[in-house]
């Protein structure tokens, strides 16, 4: 390829939110577009970086010419690399100490375009995740266009959408603490297009602060605000599940809206793409728990994982716990070292006793095999969007217990409009709750129910991810989009 050629190709920089399920849904999208022809540099901090290697191995990141990968620091005390950054310090940092370093960035990348005839070309777009509202402030600078990318169902897009409406409503912030128990939660929002007879509950809760300065709060309406700057948007989902609040979405927002998904689905028809084996994972997963399932029945393993970022108290991890053992089914149960807030996360040695023959423990593991193993019948899950689209994409049911932001959002989808999921309510579980639930789901008339609508919903998302389906068309759009 002449120099002349490689100037012309268009280059995206990728740029996620530095947690394990942007990044994972981020590479996705990166991997596809660069099948399509665009030249990508991916952005990670350093302290992932490292943790990539550390969990993938030195070459795991070698990527191609053409896709390749950079780091920018995230301003954050160093930490162990084995365990997660807390979460508001690294949104704090996000908003801070991201700006200079990604400016600095795209000046290296376009000066090296020019000066070395190198074969990278010039950047020619930035795909930023959707809550990195900073890239605006690079893209003026540098004249670059920005596609957002939200890693979300577009059902908890248009609730985030609605919260500078909620706030000239007065429904937000709130008043004051009485609001989370005198059922001011529980007020029906009936304005929000798509989402027929939503609670306030059951919007992402990001708004549900009593201070008007809280970190998160003002991130997410820097982010929503940022939305209308962007040439394009895309959503991790798919047509036929949200048809209706992405037809609200498209005929109320500037920039064009383009569900592709699921991501997963989209790469299986590339069968010989050379980053298949590059991985996603930012802690070693464990292959083991594959063999284990190998030995199972079908439909007979109750699969639980709480996502890469959900902390619990010790007392709901002994619920939960004895919950499960006491429906007398085998289990698969992934618990991450830093899952219990302020300790380590410890079982009963009863309960461990009492389960050996038939349950099993990992740290972590590689989630879209274990969902698509045949002997996964069930997933108890925190309802991360990862999460609850790969579990679509298995054609397995859910039992949902959403703990933050948009996974409430996800389980009123799930359980309210696709008729695929159960809600565990309270915050503070109790086993008999648990092990009633489980077995609702694995034994239950509504869990055959739910099994039968899942498989629909799955058939439906193999549909869109078809050559000629209606993700793998959103995917051209956008890619013309970016060559024109």
């Amino acid at each position: 390829m002449s120099f002349k050629e490689v100037a012309k190709r268009p280059h995206a920089v990728c740029i996620p939110m530095p947690f394990q399920s942007h990044i994972k849904a981020m590479l996705k999208l990166a991997k596809l577009l660069h099948h399509r022809g665009l030249h990508i540099t991916f952005v990670n901090t350093l302290f992932n970086h490292k943790r990539f290697l550390q969990s993938l191995g030195p070459n795991s990141l070698d990527g191609l010419p053409d896709f390749r990968f950079e780091t920018i620091p995230d301003g954050l005390p160093s930490s162990d690399e084995c365990v997660n950054q807390d979460v508001y310090l690294l949104c704090g940092a996000v908003r801070k100490n991201f700006l200079a370093p990604f400016q600095d960035l795209l000046k290296k990348l376009n000066e090296t375009a020019i000066t070395s005839h190198s074969t990278n070309p010039p950047v020619t777009r930035i795909i930023a995740d959707g809550w990195n509202p900073f890239v605006f402030r690079a893209a003026e600078t540098n004249r670059i266009p920005v596609t957002l990318f939200f890693p979300v169902a577009a059902s908890s897009f248009m609730g985030f959408a609605q919260y500078p409406a909620l706030m000239e409503k007065g429904l937000a912030p709130l008043k004051d603490e009485s609001c989370f128990t005198n059922g001011y939660l529980d007020k029906v929002i009936d304005w929000i297009p798509g989402l027929k007879d939503i609670r306030l509950r059951d919007l992402p809760t990001n708004f549900q602060v009593t201070n008007p300065d809280d970190g998160f709060w003002n991130h997410c309406l820097e982010a929503i605000e940022g939305v209308q700057k962007a040439e394009a948007v895309v959503l991790h989902t798919y047509d036929a599940l949200e048809h209706h609040v992405l037809e609200s979405l498209s005929s109320t927002l500037h920039p064009h809206v383009h569900a592709i998904g699921p991501l997963q689905l989209l790469l299986n028809q590339i069968p010989e793409h050379p980053l298949n084996p590059m991985g996603y994972s930012l802690w070693k997963e464990e292959t083991e728990c594959l063999q284990w399932l190998n030995s199972k029945a079908p439909n007979s393993v109750v699969y639980v994982n709480f996502g890469s970022l959900t902390i619990m108290t010790s007392n709901n991890l002994v619920e939960f716990a004895w919950g499960l053992a006491n429906t007398k089914l085998p289990f698969f149960w992934v618990i991450r070292p830093d899952s219990v807030a302020g300790e380590s996360a410890i079982l009963p040695p009863e309960f461990v006793a009492e389960t050996k023959q038939r349950g099993l423990i990992a740290s972590w593991c590689p989630q879209e095999q274990v969902l698509n193993h045949p002997a996964v019948g069930g997933f108890l899950t925190h309802s991360g969007w990862n999460s609850m689209i790969e579990s679509v994409t298995a054609g397995v049911p859910m039992l949902c217990w959403p703990v933050c932001s948009d996974q409430q959002t996800n389980t009123w989808s799930a359980c309210n409009e696709w008729g695929i999921g159960i809600e565990i309510i309270s915050n503070e579980v109790k086993r008999d709750e648990i092990e009633k639930l489980v077995k609702q789901v694995m034994e239950g008339e509504k869990g055959k129910q739910m099994r039968n609508k899942v498989m629909e919903w799955k058939l439906l998302a193999e549909e869109a991810t078809t050559p000629h389906g209606s993700s793998s068309i959103n995917l051209d759009n956008l890619v013309n989009q970016m060559l024109l």
